[in-house]
């Protein structure tokens, strides 16, 4: 049975029934992407995914990345699929021209993601990287390093990676040690040990540039005293061609649950004492840089997640279709034959889940990606400190929400083929053991849900949530014009809220000193959000699918538009209240977690 990795149809709807993504070539900077452009660049990354990148999936998880005496070599299928990537362009497609870019809005470079992901998202990491490592050289580089790096790491030519984690400094950077000392000519010398690299090594490209950080010496302690290095593998001459390696070694790769075709490095910086480095942006303020690669990082982690379950929804669609097993449980004759699963009721409630949840993910990575474009072109001030709050604000819920979520439609995904979907003939248990990184890396879930409520929603006076609950609003209000989900819209209001309601509780309850408490409840407090927000896209869906459906213009797609009141209906009536439950239970404010001994929760 073929793996499939992404619903054309639904990707039209977002892109061009929920989005108006054609819209954006109305202004100048986006000019030639008209609807024509944006279905011809969907497709033919949707047929590069699905006949050279999708065969490389199997490879990258069971040959995986190979180390040996500093080196690592990928799957022979990858340089092949890596080659065509980097001839198609597909390496940089939302960046400027002037750096080798293809200038695409980010809403269609996500559509593209879409499949790209969905075929071999370990594969995908190293592009992914060298993605946000440019955008730190484009955003803090001089003219010298821009001119050096930019374009060669935009066609593919070279890679890039992140450093920022350490043996003894995982999430919190701030007791990172990697020391850098000022040269005469300018450069840093850089020391010091970094691990989790990401595609730190490999045979892909001609030199690999790691943007990293470390502490000058002299500099104040904690994340205050950090500074942004960037350090090339191979030091890179004044005239652009490569020099001498520059001391940056591979000590060793991880073994892994999932992702095996993504090198996972354990990199040794300046052991023999000559590795360099160039400042990148001001001195000590190297993680406040730092942070523009991690939001766009922990976006692209978020549709990561949701590529994975993507493809397993498809897959177990498709597996319950043709999969014959078991009567009907209305059937009463004792010969009545067996019927294809998605007939069971079971079977029914989890690719009814699936769906939903992949329906509403779609929407909102799709959402985000457009709020960026939009964010990019805005001529009026207000209007773009709008659009950048929002986007700040639903970061923490595309990467902890939907990876938890995608994860869960996962593990269904497993669960619909039965011991089937166990077993590596099948790419259910791949898709699962891939997916599961995306909640760690990037921030752990939990610190998204911390950033959350702590930054993002307390320390911001609840500004950027109010905005978001306008949006919401808006839709429910267009929603309500259609009488069959007036009930599903009072549902979704009176969440709204009460999520108003929750949030100045917790808020409260951190201003008057109740910090260790009040934490103990962001997760929940991410996944009520997280819940509201994907009823509001659903229901967004369904108001446009009803308008279709009424004007009767699409026919061919009343089933598919159907199918879209149906995800809101069973969203709404079956999600929410278990939703409004999570909220009783931060209300109630139990405070056992935190008043527990340590001792007390079992043995050493």
């Amino acid at each position: 049975m073929a793996q499939v990795i992404a619903e054309r149809k639904d990707v039209d709807f977002v892109l061009f029934d929920q989005l108006n993504v054609d819209s954006l070539s109305k202004d100048p900077h986006f000019a030639e992407f008209n609807r024509k452009t944006i279905e011809l660049i969907v497709t033919e990354a949707r047929n590069l995914a699905i006949k050279e990148i999708l065969p490389t999936q199997k490879d990258g998880d069971e040959i995986g990345c190979r180390f040996d005496n500093g080196k690592v070599t990928t799957p022979d299928s990858f340089k092949r699929a890596w080659d065509l990537f980097k001839e198609g362009e597909w390496v940089a497609t939302h960046v400027n021209p002037e750096w080798g870019g293809q200038g695409m809005p980010h809403l269609v470079a996500m559509a593209a993601g879409d499949y790209f992901c969905g075929a071999n998202f370990s594969f995908m990491m190293y592009t992914g990287l060298t993605n946000g490592a440019a955008s730190l050289i484009e955003n803090f580089g001089t003219d010298k390093l821009k001119k050096l790096f930019l374009k060669k790491m935009n066609s593919g030519e070279w890679t890039g990676t992140m450093l920022l984690t350490e043996p003894e400094a995982g999430s919190d950077v701030g007791r990172l040690t990697t020391s850098a000392v000022k040269n005469p000519d300018g450069t840093y010398s850089i020391s010091g040990n970094k691990i989790f690299i990401s595609s730190g090594e490999h045979d892909l490209s001609d030199n690999i540039i790691h943007p990293t950080l470390a502490r000058i010496e002299g500099a104040p302690e904690g994340t205050k005293g950090i500074s942004l290095f960037l350090v090339p593998k191979i030091w890179v001459n004044d005239d652009g061609s490569l020099g001498e390696f520059n001391d940056v070694v591979c000590t060793g790769i991880e073994e892994k649950m999932g992702i095996h075709g993504n090198a996972t490095a354990s990199l040794t910086l300046g052991g023999k004492g000559q590795c360099r480095g160039y400042l990148l942006g001001e001195e000590n303020k190297g993680m406040r840089a730092m942070f523009l690669m991690m939001n766009g990082a922990r976006l692209h982690t978020g549709a990561q997640g949701f590529a994975c379950a993507s493809s397993s929804y498809l897959n177990a669609l498709n597996y319950a279709r043709d999969r014959v097993q078991g009567r009907n449980i209305t059937a009463t004759a004792k010969d009545a034959p067996a019927v294809p699963i998605i007939q069971h009721p079971d079977v029914r409630r989890m690719l009814m889940t699936m769906k939903a949840n992949v329906e509403g993910m779609r929407s909102l990575l799709y959402y985000v990606s457009l709020l960026i474009d939009k964010s990019h072109i805005a001529k009026d001030p207000a209007e773009k400190a709008t659009y950048e709050a929002l986007i700040g604000y639903l970061t923490p819920i595309c990467k902890g929400y939907v990876t938890d979520r995608a994860y869960d439609v996962c593990n269904l995904g497993m669960q619909v083929y039965g011991g089937y979907g166990f077993i590596k003939e099948f790419p259910q248990e791949q898709l699962v053991r891939d997916c599961r990184i995306t909640m760690i890396y990037e921030g752990t879930n939990g610190i998204q849900a911390m950033d959350l409520l702590g930054r993002k929603t307390v320390m911001d006076g609840g500004k950027a949530m109010m905005a978001l609950a306008a949006e919401m609003q808006k839709t429910f209000d267009q929603a309500k014009t259609f009488e069959p989900l007036k009930p599903l819209v009072e549902k979704a209001e009176a969440l709204l809220k009460k999520l108003g309601d929750v949030a100045m509780f917790l808020g409260k309850n951190l201003m008057t000193g109740q910090v260790e408490n009040t934490f103990a409840f962001a997760y929940t407090f991410m996944e009520v959000l997280g819940d509201a927000i994907m009823a509001w896209m659903l229901l967004w869906r369904a108001s446009i699918a009803s308008d279709l459906l009424a004007k009767g213009t699409r026919k061919k797609d009343e089933k598919f538009l159907d199918g879209q009141i149906k995800s809101a209906t069973f969203y709404v009536r079956n999600v929410l209240p278990i939703t409004h439950g999570k909220i009783e239970t931060i209300m109630d404010n139990c405070c056992s977690a935190i008043e527990m001994d340590d001792e007390s929760f079992g043995a050493k």
